[in-house]
């Protein structure tokens, strides 16, 4: 009687484990071939690509595309875009830096300082986003320049050295052999995995992103909604400049550059659409893996950065051409249906 019902247990146990890998599979599984074929060929090229060491440090390098990219994804399933996260890490990491060395604060509170100035200029983003019809597009640019500039004008254009070993282990320290940035790292995905999947602030970003006035209709808080998203943003933005000075012992003006579109590209790459109301976590992260696959492959094949630039341009345009291929075969697809009809 006892092995009669711990068996079912057993297999609802199993299902609800193997469930939403098979469906993360399923969803995922062009872009999961794309990066399995890319790394043999880079493994083919350059055996040590397969490393233990090699693939932590690709992991390490991909936290911080992977902190602005989490948030990115519902900035975009939203329509929006945030072009401001690049620039916003290096003003969080900056006033971080010139709280510890200039300023003499606390660890905590300059830690919170830096991450203030992450959500505030998230916050001001989605003010505008929310209660403007200026196009995320401009207002986020606008901010990119507002933020790079009072970076600047903070150092006068120097780096800010903090030489202070409980600041550094916070984005350059290890728990046991694992990047305490990874560890940082699972904790996001899954929280922004709760969010966009289990919760109602993730049902209705999906319905803001998929048709703007239907959800409004339905009593659905549109502003709110943008307001949390770009919010979020502007904290994973923040968040990032934190653990990126600590690493680099420094609060640098030029940090994050060009951040955002690589953030851009993992989520795009992972399958969410730039038109808004379609994407998932799991796809970012996919997304993201290839860019870092990508970076690291290049790397170790020797070419050059430039070459690199070329490469990761051609993947974006490759990427957003195909989702609008997509859209438009699913639109026509609508339309022969409707006409049948």
């Amino acid at each position: 009687m006892e092995k009669s019902i711990q068996t079912p247990l057993a297999n609802r146990i199993l299902r609800a484990i193997a469930n939403p890998i098979i469906i993360f599979i399923r969803e995922n599984l062009g872009i999961i071939i794309g990066l399995l074929v890319m790394s043999i060929i880079i493994t083919v090229v350059n055996p040590i690509f397969l490393t233990q060491a090699n693939f932590l440090n690709i992991m390490r390098q991909i936290t911080t595309n992977l902190y602005l990219a989490l948030a990115m994804t519902m900035v975009i399933i939203l329509a929006g875009i945030d072009l401001s996260v690049g620039s916003n890490i290096a003003l969080s990491g900056v006033v971080t830096a010139v709280s510890i060395a200039i300023l003499g604060m606390p660890l905590p509170v300059a830690v919170l300082m830096g991450l203030g100035m992450g959500v505030l200029i998230g916050a001001i983003n989605g003010y505008f986003a929310a209660t403007t019809k200026i196009p995320p597009f401009i207002i986020t640019l606008a901010m990119m320049n507002v933020a790079r500039g009072f970076a600047f004008i903070i150092t006068e254009g120097a780096p800010v050295r903090v030489m202070d070993d409980a600041f550094n282990f916070i984005g350059a320290g290890f728990v046991g052999d694992i990047p305490i940035s990874v560890i940082y790292l699972i904790i996001f995905i899954f929280i922004c995995y709760f969010i966009m999947n289990k919760s109602k602030l993730g049902r209705h970003i999906y319905a803001v992103g998929g048709n703007l006035d239907a959800a409004r209709f339905s009593g659905i808080n549109v502003k709110r909604i943008k307001f949390f998203a770009y919010t979020f943003s502007g904290f994973m933005s923040g968040f990032a400049g934190v653990v990126l000075a600590s690493r680099m012992f420094s609060g640098q003006p030029l940090a994050g550059t060009g951040a955002e579109l690589d953030a851009i590209a993992a989520v795009v790459l992972g399958g969410t659409s730039m038109s808004g109301g379609i994407g998932k976590i799991g796809g970012t992260v996919i997304g993201a893996l290839i860019i870092g696959v990508l970076n690291n492959g290049l790397n170790l094949m020797g070419v050059s950065t430039f070459w690199q630039d070329v490469v990761k341009g051609i993947v974006i345009l490759a990427a957003v051409y195909a989702d609008v291929a997509k859209r438009k075969r699913a639109d026509e697809g609508k339309s022969k249906k409707k006409t049948v009809a």
